[in-house]
């Protein structure tokens, strides 16, 4: 598995986001939400309604990856 290197910050997206939201929603919600660059290099965590799941925005220095 690939994924950020050591030294990453991860944010948490308090309360619930609606996952149907694809790259450009949740990288709009870290913009606007959490007041950071989603570009960064930092990693971004969203829950779900149902708290049972969960997606990562990364931005890897190519592009944005969702986990």
């Amino acid at each position: 598995m690939i994924g950020p290197g050591t030294g990453v910050r991860v944010y948490l997206a308090c309360g619930v986001t609606d996952l149907r939201k694809r790259i450009a929603g949740l990288a709009a919600l870290a913009q606007d939400g959490l007041r950071q660059k989603p570009a960064s290099g930092a990693e971004f965590a969203f829950r779900g309604r149902r708290g049972d799941r969960i997606e990562h925005l990364f931005w890897d220095g190519q592009g944005f990856c969702l986990y």
